[in-house]
């Protein structure tokens, strides 16, 4: 029996297991078996249905298939400030990655800040299967209600809290990784834009930063907060290009690009050149930072591996609610480029 598709567009009929059961003249419970190619159905009245489901342009409900008890397939995704570059860029992997496993993002939370109680009521009523959290740091009512009604949390671009796994750039070794390479250059005057007051990437990279520094016998003359964005990063080069010239340091280590770039900004605006009168350095090595005039050196975050490893661990949780947590650190890359003075022996440069 043939069923002619209902045209699409304003005001047409959604096609249900119904209607194709009244088209195919068989049970709702035989279509539905046949369209998850079950044997008990003939091969017969499976390519029937199935090319009636065709003509008809019928998709799957995901909610419908969860409250007969199958499963959604949604992940909740909560993202940081999307006014960072990096998140946008973090999350077009996110929706690649998920859709090769077959499963889709639900965005739940967009900003800074911690996850509010009803986000993660809203995990529940949305009925994802789990959940990845990019910016925002857990309740912990919200850690509550996740781990009662086995959501499993897995934490991307930062460190655990209370009911998470996580990955990790190893963001305290990309910081000692700039260090370093500014002190062999023979930078010995340092400034740090710090990010969002206490966020573990900004603390870690500022710490490993640090770390080196005080080895050498040295310390920061500057510390200006950078809030993560451009603005703040721009207010931190119109403070360092206010200082007399024996005040100002030689170098300026931003905890993230979009911060480095608004410094480098306002030290041209003001007359200064980086990296001949100051040098720039930033992390996270976002599109933009390539670019002319910025030629950012920066650690790139191994983001690819990060959404795949994150990806890993919740579809395990998942599948296995009684695996516990993980914590696992991925190491960045120092990409070298222009915004920095290098030392006279050959480094590794990227084009």
């Amino acid at each position: 029996m043939a069923m002619s598709a209902t045209p699409s567009g304003r005001g047409a009929s959604r096609p249900t297991i119904l209607t194709l059961s009244r088209a195919a003249g068989v049970s709702a419970s035989t279509v539905s078996r046949a369209l998850k190619n079950d044997p008990r159905i003939s091969a017969a009245t499976r390519r029937r249905i199935a090319l009636l489901a065709a003509e008809a342009g019928y998709t799957p409900d995901a909610v419908a298939r969860t409250l007969s008890g199958g499963r959604s397939g949604l992940i909740g995704l909560v993202l940081g400030d999307v006014h960072n570059p990096f998140y946008p860029e973090l999350l077009q992997e996110a929706v690649a990655q998920a859709a090769e496993r077959g499963l889709r993002l639900l965005l739940l939370h967009v900003g800074a800040g911690p996850i509010e109680d009803r986000t993660a009521e809203a995990l529940l009523q949305y009925r994802v299967e789990g959940a990845l959290i990019t910016s925002a740091e857990l309740s912990s009512r919200a850690a509550e209600v996740c781990a009662a009604n086995g959501v499993p949390v897995v934490m991307v671009n930062r460190v655990p809290r209370l009911h998470a796994s996580a990955v990790s750039c190893d963001n305290a070794e990309g910081g000692r990784q700039l260090a370093e390479f500014l002190l062999r250059a023979g930078h010995r005057r340092f400034a740090v834009v710090r990010g969002m007051p206490g966020t573990s990437t900004s603390s870690e990279r500022e710490r490993g930063f640090l770390e080196v520094l005080t080895r050498e016998g040295m310390d920061v003359v500057a510390r200006f907060e950078g809030g993560s964005t451009y603005e703040g990063g721009f207010a931190a080069g119109e403070c360092l290009a206010a200082l007399q010239a024996r005040d100002r340091p030689d170098a300026v280590f931003a905890v993230n690009d979009i911060m480095a770039m608004g410094a480098s900004d306002a030290l041209r605006l003001a007359g200064l050149r980086v990296p001949e009168d100051i040098s720039i350095v930033g992390f996270d090595n976002i599109a933009a930072a390539a670019r002319p005039p910025y030629r950012l050196t920066t650690v790139e975050q191994p983001v690819s591996a990060m959404v795949r490893r994150g990806l890993d661990l919740l579809t395990a949780r998942m599948a296995d609610p009684s695996l516990g947590d993980e914590s696992i650190l991925l190491r960045g890359r120092l990409v070298v480029r222009a915004s920095a003075r290098c030392a006279a022996f050959d480094e590794a440069t990227d084009a």
